[in-house]
């Protein structure tokens, strides 16, 4: 069982109608929202712990989550509005205007925190959940408190214009990572928490030494590493595929990933630490077949366990 913890969104993505003319379609979405998605579709045991509106968009959200096999009795409903993000796709690349101001997804308070199930093997956190007041603090708070009982993954997914306050988003990430287990970072993520002009691996073994049994680092078409254990590093290559778009592929990359992992039994505080070369070259594959699918077809639309068994 896999908790993921963040924001739930509706994404605006710009298309065009029969008369040629530009609007925008509504379709679910958000980093920790498609990781759950895609967990509960590749028969992975997901909760998701969310605010979520009463309101139409809120509606839409359940229900994807129900329809692909996420249980939903950790998520804390308010009558505030959803998260809006306006995608723009250049060249399958997307870049994101959000409008989150006061907002249920937002607007959660430590006093919410939930009681996280016993039989939990992880606690999953990342994407714009971790930037805003009050929800990030929430989240910081959850991640602390569970740090000592579950694995703690997370994917800052990091979106540098959303970033009103960066000194204490900074600071809080220096709070969250010590008490990670397994941090996967994209390459801009990496720039970004670590600046200079070191080397990328130098650089993620920086993140290493903060406190993280694994760090992956993602590549986009150069695939993926890990580093782990005693200065060990592994790398796969992306799986070739037919790019529609990017839209949701690290957060699908982290699902396949991560249910690898909890197919194998090793998804466990004690595991985690001795995780061997084949055991992350195998989530790491994984990883990589699944996101494949996802950019294969238009937005984040993670596959089935069985498409991935027919690939």
């Amino acid at each position: 069982m896999i908790v993921c913890c963040g924001e739930a969104l509706i994404d605006m993505i710009r298309s065009t109608d029969r008369s040629g003319k530009d609007v925008f379609k509504p379709h679910a979405g958000g980093a920790v929202f498609n990781t759950a998605i895609a967990l509960g579709r590749l028969g992975i045991s997901a909760h998701f712990l969310s605010g979520v509106s009463t309101d139409l968009f809120g509606k839409i959200l359940l229900d994807e989550l129900h329809k692909s096999n996420v249980v939903t009795d950790l998520v804390i409903r308010s009558d505030r509005p959803t998260t809006l993000a306006f995608v723009e796709l250049l060249n399958g690349q997307a870049t994101y205007s959000f409008y989150d101001e006061n907002t249920a997804g937002r607007m959660l308070d430590l006093m919410d925190l939930p009681m996280i199930p016993q039989a939990s093997q992880a606690l999953y956190f990342g994407g714009i959940s971790l930037i805003n007041e009050p929800a990030a603090d929430f989240y910081l708070a959850l991640a602390i408190r569970e740090s000592g009982k579950h694995v703690i993954v997370a994917d800052p997914n990091i979106r540098a214009n959303f970033i009103l306050d960066e000194k204490r988003y900074r600071a809080r990430l220096d709070q969250l990572i010590p008490c990670v287990d397994i941090l996967k970072v994209s390459e801009e993520d990496l720039n970004w928490i670590v600046p200079g002009d070191t080397t990328q691996i130098e650089k993620a073994n920086k993140l290493r030494e903060k406190g993280p049994k694994v760090v992956i680092l993602t590549r986009g078409g150069e695939g993926a590493c890990a580093l782990f254990g005693d200065a060990m590093q592994i790398e796969v290559p992306a799986r070739k595929a037919k790019v529609v778009d990017t839209v949701g592929a690290g957060d699908t990359f982290n699902a396949g990933f991560l249910a690898s992992l909890s197919r194998d039994g090793l998804l466990d505080r004690g595991c985690i630490a001795e995780l061997g070369q084949s055991d992350l070259m195998r989530a790491l594959e994984y990883g990589a077949k699944v996101a494949a699918v996802t950019v294969s077809r238009p937005g984040a639309n993670p596959p089935w366990a069985h498409e991935i068994a027919d690939a």
